[in-house]
């Protein structure tokens, strides 16, 4: 028995903590929204750290970057007497505002649904829904309607062989944001996958926040919501005398 136990620690200290690990760059880390922003790309590149040889069965990268989560309420609309009027509401607890995946293969050969189920890394498995009032039927769509609109309008991306990965050592891919984001830290998860199981992962985040005046306003809109109305009205006034008067100048000619 001591001789069993003895050979078994020998076998855990002699085991490789992680035989690949992560070794990752961002173009940049930070995100700032101002009033001509339309959009940014970030470049995501980096290295395989390896503690073995390189094994013949080939590797595959997964990069998945989401925005903050929040809850939303989801609206069912059914036309009636000629109108279309909400019929059912439910609640979906958790949605990324933001969510974009990499990959280096069809997603399909890249990671196993045992895999994804463990990790959430589709875009289906972020969306967190735990239930829904008994009378609703087929609950599922309403998270479906969700990934549906989101992606029509970019916030929501599946870029299947976008990964570029040389040598099985080095990789990289671009991801692109839209305009409309939202503040927060953006996660930045990166899984290598062979045979459809993780070996390796990496977490970091993007910084994402509005500065200079757009940091302003929308801080006074939080923080001071009559100061920030009085001023939207006095701006309001202003523009309209101002338009008034170059018009009546105009006329005047």
């Amino acid at each position: 028995m001591r001789a069993f136990i003895l050979a078994l620690l020998m076998l855990i200290n002699t085991a490789p903590v992680a035989a690949e690990e992560v070794v990752l760059g961002m173009s940049h880390d930070e995100v700032a929204i101002t009033a001509t922003f339309d959009g940014s790309e970030i470049l995501v590149f980096g290295a395989i750290k390896r503690e073995t040889k390189i094994s013949p069965v080939p590797l595959q990268v997964i990069v998945a970057v989401s925005g903050p989560s929040k809850p939303l309420l989801v609206r069912r609309k059914e036309r009636k007497f000629g109108i279309w009027v909400n019929t059912d509401t439910v609640e979906v607890d958790s949605a990324p505002s933001f969510y974009a995946i990499a990959t280096s293969a069809p997603w399909d050969q890249a990671v196993s649904d045992t895999e994804d189920l463990r990790h959430k890394i589709s875009i289906n498995r972020a969306i967190r829904s735990v239930g829904a009032p008994m009378h609703i039927e087929n609950a599922q769509s309403f998270s479906d309607a969700v990934m549906r609109i989101r992606k029509k309008s970019g916030l929501y991306q599946l870029r299947e062989n976008t990964v570029a990965v040389d040598q099985q050592t080095l990789f990289r891919t671009s991801i692109e944001m839209p305009a409309n984001l939202t503040e927060g830290n953006y996660k930045t998860r990166i899984f290598l996958t062979r045979n459809g199981q993780v070996v390796s992962d990496f977490e970091t985040d993007i910084d994402v926040r509005k500065v200079g005046l757009e940091r302003f306003l929308f801080a006074l809109s939080r923080e001071n919501p009559l100061a920030y109305g009085l001023m939207s009205l006095a701006i309001a006034i202003f523009a309209g005398w101002s338009a008034s008067a170059v018009f009546q100048f105009i006329r005047s000619r």
